[in-house]
């Protein structure tokens, strides 16, 4: 491992439970720093993505595996960058994170890296995160009538389930998480892909609420894990319709199926995300998008989780997209987070250093592990 990452707090190989692909191509300054917010406006005039947290994160931590010094500037790193090439750039970044496993989302990849790509530039396993969304989309593209939809989708579920290691939903995108808790009347569901069909060519993406929660239930009921967008994003949300807490009908109804729920990210709801954790014994929790774009403040953010939020139930992540930088500040941020924590708590005498190693490996690798039934 590079001396830069190895110099840091030794936890052991971690297993990033909810991330994506790489961009394949070579990026200029402004396309770099795009990748650096979650806005899809360019940055005001005067002003920079790279002047963020997430922003200097990366100028700290990523610089020295490409042979240059800490905090050189963004316009250097990214020159360094290209005169390199991408897949010698992904090479270095992914091989310094202590990621042994990546559960890649399937979301629309475009000149994202595929999970097996993504796997042989890191050197580590990789499985697939279906995105129900996208795969209800891709499935009406091959059938354009109710019936032969829903069969057709059924059936594309199905299929899935026997490779993946989980789904995920980002109805909080497409709708908000206050949706109807229970599963849809199939008269419902026929009526409403009736309608998404004969507008498709117009409507696009899935928005309807009543197809939502049928995919949402039509994964729960195959038992594999679903993750579920909660919190921060871009703009394609309403922030306060994407609050964990309005999924608790959801995840009361839920319950009886065994399927666990895996909430992403929270902030700034992550404690919420936290309770739900707490009193459900299917809920899971994450803060990966978080710790990355809170950079310096990771530690206080990961605290506030860590308040009430049972230790098996809390998964490391990096949401890592389009920068291999991402996987190396989200791994650093996490490892250096949950150490600094774990050395107060131990010092203070409120945790033994025993206990404090244990939790440790179980949020960086053990719980996924368990969670997505993976290799131990």
């Amino acid at each position: 491992m590079d001396a830069a990452t190895d110099a840091g707090p030794r936890l052991p190989a971690l297993v990033d439970h909810h991330c994506h692909g790489i961009v394949r191509s070579a990026l200029g300054r402004g396309a770099f720093a795009s990748y650096l917010t979650e806005s899809d406006a360019p940055a005001a005039p005067g002003t920079s993505y790279a002047d963020t947290q997430l922003g200097f994160a990366v100028r700290r931590w990523c610089p020295p595996l490409l042979g240059l010094e800490p905090h050189c500037p963004t316009s250097v790193y990214v020159t360094r960058r290209r005169e390199l090439g991408p897949e010698e750039v992904a090479r270095r970044l992914l091989r310094a994170t202590g990621i042994a496993t990546y559960l890649v989302d399937t979301g629309p990849y475009g000149d994202l890296t595929h999970a097996h790509e993504l796997a042989e530039l890191a050197g580590a396993s990789a499985r697939r995160i279906v995105r129900l969304e996208l795969l209800a989309e891709e499935t009406a593209d091959g059938a354009r009538t109710t019936e032969p939809f829903l069969d057709d989708l059924a059936e594309a579920i199905r299929t899935a389930a026997r490779t993946a290691a989980g789904f995920k939903s980002v109805v909080a995108y497409r709708y908000g998480l206050d949706f109807a808790p229970g599963p849809p009347d199939p008269a419902e569901v026929r009526e409403a892909a009736r309608r998404w069909l004969e507008r498709r060519a117009t409507a696009g993406r899935m928005t309807d609420p009543v197809l939502l929660r049928h995919l949402l239930w039509s994964a729960a009921r195959t038992g594999l894990p679903l993750q579920l967008h909660t919190g921060f994003g871009d703009p394609d949300l309403t922030l306060h319709r994407a609050d964990p807490l309005l999924l608790t009908g959801f995840v009361r109804a839920v319950r009886p199926t065994g399927c666990p729920l895996v909430l992403l990210h929270g902030y700034p709801y992550h404690r919420g995300a936290a309770y739900l954790a707490n009193v459900y014994p299917h809920v899971y929790a994450d803060v990966g998008l978080a710790l990355n774009h809170t950079g310096a403040r990771a530690g206080a953010v990961l605290a506030e989780v860590l308040e009430l939020v049972p230790f098996g139930k809390l998964l490391f992540s990096t949401d890592a997209y389009g920068l291999p930088e991402l996987y190396v500040v989200g791994a650093r941020l996490f490892r250096e987070a949950l150490a600094g924590l774990l050395d107060r708590w131990t010092a203070s005498g409120a945790w033994s250093s025993e206990d404090a190693g244990r939790v440790a490996a179980m949020i960086g690798a053990e719980n996924a592990r368990r969670v997505y039934g993976l290799e131990m």
